[in-house]
C-alpha cells in the first residue's frame, strides 16, 4: 500500500486550542493506527520546544483517500491547522 504523508501548520497563537482537540485528533487516527496503517506521527516543534504542526505517515489507497483523511483531522476541522500538505511519499530507509 503506498505511503502518505500529512503535514499541518498549526495557525499562530493555536496552542490552547491544540490542547482542547488533541484527544479528539488522536481519536481521529486510532482505527488507522491500529488497523497497522501507521507509520510514524506526532508534533512539529518549534525553537522553544513548543508544538507548531504535525507529521503523519500513514498508508492509504490513494492520494484522494490521503485528503479526505487529512482533511477529516479535528486538528484541521477546528482550526488549529492554518496549512495542510498531503504527498505520496516512499521508504527508503530504513529498507523497506
Amino acid at each position: 500500500m503506498p505511503l502518505f504523508v500529512v503535514i499541518g501548520r498549526d495557525r499562530e497563537g493555536s496552542v490552547e486550542k491544540r490542547a482542547q482537540v488533541r484527544d479528539a485528533h488522536l481519536a481521529n487516527a486510532k482505527p488507522l493506527a491500529d488497523a497497522g496503517r501507521a507509520r510514524f506521527a506526532g508534533p512539529l516543534k518549534n525553537a522553544e520546544g513548543q508544538a507548531c504542526g504535525s507529521v503523519l505517515v500513514f498508508e492509504f489507497d490513494s492520494l484522494d483517500e490521503a485528503r479526505r483523511f487529512a482533511e477529516s483531522d479535528p486538528y484541521w476541522t477546528e482550526g488549529v491547522f492554518e496549512q495542510l500538505e498531503v504527498f505520496e511519499t516512499i521508504q527508503v530507509f530504513p529498507a523497506a
